[in-house]
């Protein structure tokens, strides 16, 4: 298929689907070259695209992904390495929730700060 039918299936902009390309995320199980250069993508691209969108919703990164793909995908992971996978994810987002906690906690006292210089002036 080419690249506006996989725009269609996937959901993606043909830019956004280049620059996965570009960055590895696509690779030949995906996508392969005629005798004209033009692009043509498997129907395993969609899926793959589909996986690339839900996992980066999840909190990977490109760099992880890429990481991922170049191991041959999450299908070549056993369930075991797929839950290890997933728990070291979350430990990651507990540390970035808990470093955003204290991010919020500060910008609250600072605001309560800047309230009461404010009430301070008014009197």
């Amino acid at each position: 298929m080419k690249i506006k039918e996989l725009t269609q299936a996937a959901g993606l902009s043909a830019p956004t689907i280049r620059y996965y390309e570009a960055q590895g995320l696509l690779d030949s199980r995906h996508v392969s070259r005629g005798h004209n250069n033009y692009r043509d993508y498997t129907e395993e691209a969609v899926a793959h695209l589909h996986q690339l969108k839900v996992l980066q919703a999840a909190g990977y990164t490109l760099a992880e992904l890429r990481a991922l793909t170049l191991a041959g995908g999450l299908d070549h992971y056993s369930p075991a390495d797929k839950i290890e996978l997933l728990r070291q994810k979350i430990g990651e987002i507990e540390i970035k929730q808990a470093e955003l906690d204290k991010v919020r906690c500060l910008l609250y006292k600072m605001l309560g700060n800047k309230l009461k210089t404010l009430e301070s002036e008014e009197c």
